[in-house]
């Protein structure tokens, strides 16, 4: 029998919390080297240049602070019924911010960044992390989440705008067993919500496999109550998803779209559950 992992046994299945200090300081590492010109350049988030990936960074720190730390939630907006108005919310929420940013200065930007890193990373390490989240991950089909997870889903987050940052100006990324890892596992948790209208006979397991030691193996099996994450994934395997790590992390923010990656990817077995697993997204998006 297939081992589920699930979100809600006392066990944190992504420790993240001190990871935080080190992505945070590579960040101003790499900000503080950008010249001009860097800063300017686009990025695979589509309509974003460096200096609005990096302002969005700074919005996420100070929103966290503010909601998670002061309870404080600013504007409420109404009529949030339904996955795709809570993404139009957001996507109109992180435009008007980065257009307000466009007003501060790199330098700027940057050490307000070290500022509240620096509190964002206290505040959460204050975190019971089977309490549950202020909000919860929605794009992994939660309707609430344990704190370990939400933090998980904000370590992602600042993984891939800082990737996004270091694929636009050339700079080597984080592509490291020790920083990736923890990223691809958290994403990870949105296959079972990828998968929840496929049809396929008890016990089918899907595998993904992001290549290289910046990757690892998860599984997917479906059980009869539908589909869960498993880490028993030496049996009744359908289907196997092979893909490289610089291909995945695009491919799942959204930044790009299954037939970009095509020849980055390798599906052994069922080709259709394969293809299902490339519709993965696990960001609000």
């Amino acid at each position: 029998m297939f081992k589920r992992i699930t979100a809600m046994q006392n066990e944190i299945k992504i420790p993240t919390v001190h990871l935080f200090p080190l992505l945070d300081e590579m960040l101003t590492d790499i900000l503080e080297s950008l010249t001009d010109e860097e800063w300017n350049k686009p990025t695979v988030a589509k309509l974003w240049t460096v200096k609005d990936v990096a302002a969005h960074l700074l919005d996420g720190n100070l929103r966290t602070l503010s909601f998670s730390r002061d309870g404080y939630f600013g504007e409420k907006q109404d009529n949030i019924n339904s996955y795709n108005t809570l993404v139009d919310y957001l996507n109109n929420l992180n435009l008007k911010w980065t257009d307000a940013a466009k007003r501060l200065s790199p330098a700027v930007i940057t050490w307000l960044l070290k500022l509240t890193g620096k509190e964002f990373c206290s505040h959460i390490a204050t975190l019971n992390p089977f309490d549950n989240a202020v909000f919860s991950v929605a794009w992994a089909g939660h309707t609430s989440s344990p704190n370990w997870f939400h933090i998980a889903r904000e370590y992602t987050e600042k993984f891939l705008h800082q990737q996004q940052i270091r694929d636009a100006v050339g700079k080597p990324g984080l592509l490291t067993a020790k920083l990736s890892v923890p990223f691809f596992a958290t994403f990870m948790y949105a296959l079972p919500y990828t998968f929840k209208n496929v049809q396929a006979n008890e016990g089918t397991t899907v595998v993904v496999e992001i290549t290289t030691e910046a990757g690892g193996r998860w599984g997917i099996t479906k059980e009869t109550t539908g589909w869960v994450l498993n880490n028993d994934i030496t049996a009744n395997v359908t289907a196997v998803v092979k893909i490289s790590p610089d291909a995945a992390w695009k491919l799942f923010s959204k930044s790009l779209r299954p037939t970009d990656v095509m020849d980055k990817v390798e599906i052994q077995g069922d080709k259709t559950l394969g293809l299902q697993v490339l519709e993965l997204v696990a960001v609000m998006a």
